[in-house]
């Protein structure tokens, strides 16, 4: 365990090369009012679907405090041992609770809720429920918080589970699962599989044999289309979500490609919170796709329902590498996609190529929101599965999995470059960042005795739901 990097004793603040000298455990010179960063890592290795090559964590948890000054780690808690392989996490936007997700191929996931102690980055666990499917791997939170929708990777169900408005599972096991393999069984069995860090011909084979759903995201405008990127059929699914009936019916299917480097292998999706437009990260051919957001299909859909004539929302138009051209596809599988907070640049990991894209999302094109490439950046690791940007959008910290650190950078957001700043954070297998202000409610100097009134105002203004993303899922604001 590393020693505390940024030290006071007495008041006086220690140097670096002094710091490197002391046991780990002393106290830190750190403010409650930066942001906490949690960072899940995978414990156990031969319950997966693909093959990590780093070291198995003691703990499945790790908090730090951000430094916005310097972008630096400063560890606040360690723990959760007994959680196996937890590779999701989702902050929920009102409460300090944040959700997480298992991995195993064999054993139904586990979807856990903490309490986050926003003095000491703690963590509490308040209750688990069943994800009643394998390989558990994404979490989204609806509009009105009355139900979260559950992805599981390995046997490709889409579930609902309803909250209680403190954040806490209204139930122990989802109540509602929609299974796209109808009847059919899976091809592949789980205790003799291809390892699916692979990208040859013969594991894409294996792993296109059945569906394997990767993500779901609710459409930003109403809430009321979920996207279902699946890996194993090369297509997004768009399901008709109900939330007062806690439903999700099948709407259509669009192709995530035209296949031009063979499969696809679609990951996540992500929508731009600005322009009609969103992104599909192809894992296989290490691509990103760009597709047209139909907004008047999706108010029809919104203000009547779905019937026999209802088609897909999306529109494919573009398709970037996030590899150099030179560079062996099948050397490569991409890790995370997303949008950075100012909406000027979409950003995709390459796990092989260990590598970060940066393309800039052109306002001014054919149709705005297409993309152009900045740059391929190394991420000084071994396979950069996920990575995340603080709230300021400047700082970023890639978990590079297989060499078992979080590596921070610096983003321009003038010129989209990213420079590394010299910082590895020590965390064994880490496979996930969430960065997040705790919600904690300040007393402030110069406010009128009663606010009840403006409260009510506020309480009666109507709310628009800006999601369509992992950091953002569940945001409201006010319009």
């Amino acid at each position: 365990e590393l020693p505390p990097t940024d030290t006071t004793i007495g008041g006086v603040k220690l140097s670096p090369d002094v710091v490197a000298t002391l046991p780990a455990g002393l106290p830190q010179c750190t403010d409650s009012n930066w942001p906490i960063v949690a960072v899940c890592s995978y414990t156990r290795f031969d319950n997966l679907a693909h093959g990590p090559r780093g070291q198995q964590a003691k703990h499945s948890m790790t908090t730090f405090r951000l430094n916005p000054n310097d972008g630096s780690l400063h560890k606040l808690f360690a723990g959760e041992p007994q959680v196996t392989n937890p590779a999701f996490l989702r902050w929920h936007p009102r409460v300090n609770v944040l959700y997480g997700c298992t991995e195993d191929v064999k054993e139904n996931g586990e979807i856990i809720a903490w309490r986050v102690d926003p003095e000491r980055g703690s963590l509490e666990k308040l209750c688990t429920a069943d994800a009643q499917g394998t390989s558990t791997c994404y979490l989204t939170l609806d509009a009105e918080l009355k139900n979260m929708l559950v992805v599981n990777y390995w046997d490709a169900t889409i579930g609902i589970l309803p909250l209680n408005s403190d954040g806490t599972f209204a139930a122990a096991e989802l109540t509602y699962i929609y299974d796209p393999k109808g009847s059919m069984g899976m091809t592949v069995s789980a205790d003799n599989h291809v390892n699916h860090s692979e990208n040859d011909a013969s594991a894409q084979a294996e792993r296109q044999k059945d569906p394997h759903s990767h993500a779901i995201v609710l459409d930003p405008y109403y809430g009321c289309v979920a996207y279902v990127p699946d890996l194993g059929r090369d297509l997004i699914r768009e399901l008709h979500y109900d939330s007062d009936k806690g439903r999700l019916i099948p709407l259509s299917t669009t192709p995530s490609g035209l296949k031009r480097h063979g499969p696809e292998g679609p990951r996540y999706i992500e929508f731009h919170t600005e322009l009609p437009v969103a992104y599909v990260v192809n894992e296989l051919s290490s691509e990103v796709a760009v597709f047209v957001v139909d907004s008047e299909a999706l108010k029809q859909i919104h203000q009547s329902g779905i019937n026999e004539s209802t088609t897909s929302t999306l529109t494919y138009v573009q398709a970037v590498s996030t590899v150099p051209e030179q560079w062996t596809r099948s050397k490569n599988t991409c890790g995370r996609i997303a949008i950075h907070p100012s909406g000027r640049y979409v950003l995709c990991s390459n796990r092989g190529h260990d590598s970060v894209a940066v393309f800039r999302v052109e306002t001014e094109a054919e149709i705005p929101g297409m993309l152009s490439p900045i740059g391929i950046y190394q991420t000084t690791g071994k396979t950069p599965r996920h990575f995340k940007f603080d709230p300021s959008g400047q700082w970023m910290l890639v978990s590079n999995q297989d060499s078992n650190h979080v590596a921070t950078f610096h983003f321009n957001v003038a010129s989209g470059e990213l420079k590394f700043t010299g910082t590895q954070t020590l965390v064994h297998s880490p496979n996930f960042v969430a960065c997040m202000f705790c919600h904690v409610t300040k007393k402030l100097e110069g406010c009128v005795e009663d606010l009840g009134e403006a409260k009510s105002k506020i309480s009666k203004t109507p709310v628009k739901f800006r999601g369509g993303s992992e950091s953002f899922r569940g945001l409201l604001t006010l319009v």
